[in-house]
């Protein structure tokens, strides 16, 4: 039997998803003056690991090296550092374009999975008004 969850898809977890990068974008671009200040931003490849929609490396021996014990996180979602385009001399690694165009492409991709959500919403709800 489907579940209410089931009936709104992927969209809950995206916009929670999508909060997160967002504070951790604004928080690149709050600290872009900050000398020694490393960008971060999620990592999305661990984030579809733990959805299941991607292979995780596995250790099969003891004398493996492990992957992800040692991850930052940040709202249960693991962050990397940025690898700087253009080292600056301070060691700040925040390149104020690529963060701005990257928090631009977040809000979007935000916005949408707020509309899809509200569109099933509203679909729910008519099915249970019978319209």
């Amino acid at each position: 039997m489907p579940s209410f969850t089931d009936a709104l898809g992927v969209h809950p977890a995206a916009i929670a998803l999508r909060s997160a990068r967002a504070e951790i974008l604004a928080a690149n671009l709050a600290n872009a003056d900050t000398p020694g200040y490393q960008a971060r931003d999620i990592d999305f490849r661990s984030v579809l690991a733990a959805a299941g929609g991607a292979d995780v490396m596995a250790t099969t021996r003891p004398d493996h090296i492990a992957t992800a014990g040692g991850a930052a996180t940040y709202g249960g979602y693991a962050i990397e550092y940025r690898q700087p385009l253009h080292p600056s001399l301070d060691q700040n690694s925040v390149d104020v374009q690529a963060e701005r165009a990257a928090f631009l492409d977040n809000a979007l991709r935000y916005q949408a999975s707020m509309t899809f959500l509200n569109g099933r919403i509203a679909g729910l709800v008519s099915a249970l008004r019978g319209d």
